[in-house]
């Protein structure tokens, strides 16, 4: 297996591929909240806006130029009182690259960003659904703990609901 590329910070030109990747992920069991319909280019639009403006944004490479395997965005609130914060924080791997390292490649490289140039940022925040238990468990071996659980948050296509967890990482480098 050839290994993939390493994170590199995404640029407005990745626009059409990070479009491409989320529609790919939300076309499969268990991919994002949102379905396919709802990934749309205002919505790419806004979060790769957003992340580049004031957050981070990581993408992965496919080795061979076409497309990506992996992106990770997260960024800041708008309000004053939240500017400590990180949220919004998303991770789409390709249904094909799960499980070879490039969901925790995206989380290591944006951690270490945030504790090398953001002391600023105290909190890293992302919600998973209480079903992902994969992603919880990945979430965890990285530094993130359980904060909250927030009940009958997500309504499944089959009218069940879901309970979402809060998760938080506290950056040790925070001034």
């Amino acid at each position: 297996m050839t290994p993939l590329p390493l994170p590199r910070f995404a640029t407005l030109n990745d626009k059409y591929k990070i479009l491409a990747l989320y529609r790919e992920v939300t076309s499969r069991p268990h991919g994002l909240v949102r379905e396919a319909y709802e990934i749309t280019e205002e919505y790419v639009d806004k979060f790769l806006g957003n992340s580049l403006a004031d957050g981070i944004i990581l993408v992965v490479d496919d080795g061979e130029g076409a497309g990506l395997v992996g992106e990770i965005h997260t960024y800041r609130p708008t309000l004053i009182a939240l500017s400590h914060v990180l949220e919004h924080l998303t991770v789409a791997v390709h249904p094909s690259f799960q499980r070879r390292g490039v969901g925790r490649a995206l989380f290591i490289a944006m951690l270490d960003k945030v504790r090398s140039d953001h002391p600023e940022i105290l909190r890293v925040e992302l919600i998973a659904k209480e079903s992902n238990h994969a992603a919880i468990s990945l979430y965890k071996s990285l530094g993130f703990l359980e904060e909250g659980r927030m009940e009958k948050r997500i309504k499944k296509p089959d009218g069940s609901f879901e309970a979402d967890i809060l998760m938080v990482w506290m950056n040790p480098e925070y001034k």
